[in-house]
């Protein structure tokens, strides 16, 4: 996730590294509104919010309060980005073609050209405008140095000092050819190698405006570079304080505006909660979950793990209906990313359904042929690519799959001296295949609930090294499905060491009664 940020806020952010620790991971993250707004939207905003049920009556609200609260939500899901998305980067913002925000400013850069055009072509030049553009770079750069850079802070202070360019200009001295070479040769001092080309081609522009323009533009790719650098310098200070950080910032939301984003008790989290816990008790899972989960209590009635418990609620999240049912309020900002995790999973049990009847149907040894079940594995996963696109229509997929798997093991079982694969067989296969179609297919049942096998194992060893024996007829998919648990292991732990006085309140109430 990557949107447009002020550079100067986050390389303020990265200074009070030395400040107080809550102080520091506020100026990290104040001002950054803009950067998350889309992330915001698209996690937390569709229309099962309208419909949900508040334990309190809501209230009228000021702008004021509206803003404010949206700043701290935004804050929040941004310094939880930062922590939790090691990929995190800013990029300059692209508008889209023909629209009107592109065609406003496209209108409004070309009038202050212009302007600069006609006043460089009076005689004599007048300088205003470009004295100004000037004051901007200098302003650009010194934002980019270190505390240590005093030779070069000294360096563009006296060269750019604006009283004197003044003076020059009054009096006919001034050179706007040579300030921009000196500011040329110090963009190439300041910026990222990437850059280098950008700044190389700056000196063979030969005319003032077009220079200058292309300057800034120069000059807005380094603000994202240093924006960038400084997201990556304070990802370590963040990642100590992001816990207590979010969960003050939820508390202050919860008790300042709780109708505007969260019900006030939590109603999504407790029923979310409740559900696993009935779950569990009632044994609806019986065969997808072992009863690990069951702790001994007093007398012949077993009693429910909190941790369990937890466990369970968050397998629940990698089945969840994201169109029907809101999602809970503490795992919110990770929405996209247990649905992201929901996606991978339904691609891994069909894929690994199809590639279990194909071994099963097959030859013996044709499986232990690590280059052949490779080799197939990729054909499939190639195929199933777009797979939760709406134009997707898994049916026909699969009888494409079916024909391509039968082709490759006929032509694997020549090649070995084994017996032909039998029209009958293939006949079989293909139906095998085909039926994975079905959420109701007994192999495909049986693929989904070993997964969730694995990684409710995985969760509740502690993610300890190595992990978890892989269940049979998984083999083929193990590299894909302990990066899977590995991901979701991480946004479990991070969202328990957050959260978790919230759902120790709540179980403890909802364990009591059960």
């Amino acid at each position: 996730m990557s949107e447009n940020l002020d550079k100067s806020n986050v390389n303020e952010a990265g200074k009070s590294k030395s400040n107080d620790s809550e102080e520091g991971l506020e100026d990290a993250v104040e001002g950054a509104d803009e950067a998350l707004q889309k992330a915001i939207k698209s996690d937390s905003s569709s229309p099962q919010r309208v419909q949900r049920p508040h334990s309190s009556p809501p209230r009228f609200v000021t702008v004021e309060e509206l803003l404010e609260t949206a700043r701290g939500v935004t804050n929040m899901a941004l310094a939880h980005e930062i922590v939790v998305n090691g990929d995190f980067q800013i990029k300059p913002v692209e508008l889209p073609e023909n629209s009107l925000k592109k065609r406003v400013k496209e209108i409004v850069h070309k009038a202050f050209w212009d302007c600069l055009s006609v006043q460089l072509s009076e005689d004599p030049p007048a300088y205003d405008h470009a004295i100004k553009l000037v004051g901007e770079i200098k302003e650009t750069l010194l934002s980019f140095l270190l505390p240590g850079h005093t030779r070069l802070r000294n360096q563009i202070t006296e060269v750019l000092d604006l009283d004197l360019i003044k003076q020059e200009a009054e009096n006919g001295a001034l050179d706007i050819s040579k300030l921009a070479e000196f500011i040329i040769g110090m963009m190439g001092t300041l910026c990222a190698p990437a850059r280098d080309e950008e700044v190389k081609k700056l000196k063979d522009i030969k005319e003032i405006v077009p220079l200058f323009r292309e300057i800034f533009s120069v000059l807005d790719l380094m603000k994202v570079d240093m924006a960038n650098f400084a997201i990556s310098s304070i990802r370590p200070h963040l990642m100590q304080q992001s816990v207590e950080y979010e969960r003050k910032k939820f508390q202050e939301i919860l008790e300042r505006q709780p109708t505007l984003f969260f019900t006030d008790s939590l109603d999504f989290v407790t029923q979310w909660l409740e559900e696993a816990s009935e779950d569990l008790m009632t044994q609806k899972y019986k065969h997808a979950l072992p009863v690990g989960g069951m702790a001994a209590g007093s007398g012949d009635m077993p009693r429910l793990s909190p941790v369990a418990v937890q466990n369970y609620a968050y397998l629940k999240l990698l089945k969840w209906d994201h169109l029907q049912r809101p999602f809970p309020e503490t795992v919110l900002m990770d929405q996209s990313r247990f649905h992201e995790l929901q996606l991978q999973l339904e691609q891994l049990t069909i894929l690994g359904a199809v590639l279990l009847v194909t071994f099963s149907m097959a030859a013996p040894g044709i499986s232990s042929q690590a280059d052949f079940a490779e080799k197939l594995k990729m054909i499939v996963k190639i195929l199933l690519t777009d797979m939760h696109l709406p134009s997707f229509h898994l049916k026909d997929v699969l009888t494409t799959i079916g024909e391509k798997v039968c082709l490759e093991v006929s032509s694997c079982l020549s090649l070995c001296g084994s017996s032909p694969f039998t029209t009958d067989k293939e006949t079989v296969l293909k139906g095998q295949i085909q039926a994975v179609a079905s959420p109701d297919d007994p192999i495909r049942r049986i693929m989904e609930s070993r997964i969730l096998t694995f990684l409710e194992t995985y969760l509740a060893s502690g993610h300890q090294k190595p992990l978890p024996t892989v269940p049979g007829g998984l083999s083929p998919v193990q590299r894909e499905l302990e990066e899977v648990a590995i991901k979701f292991a991480r946004l479990v732990n991070y969202n328990k060491m957050v959260f978790c006085p919230y759902y120790d309140a709540i179980l403890s109430k909802i364990l009591v009664r059960s």
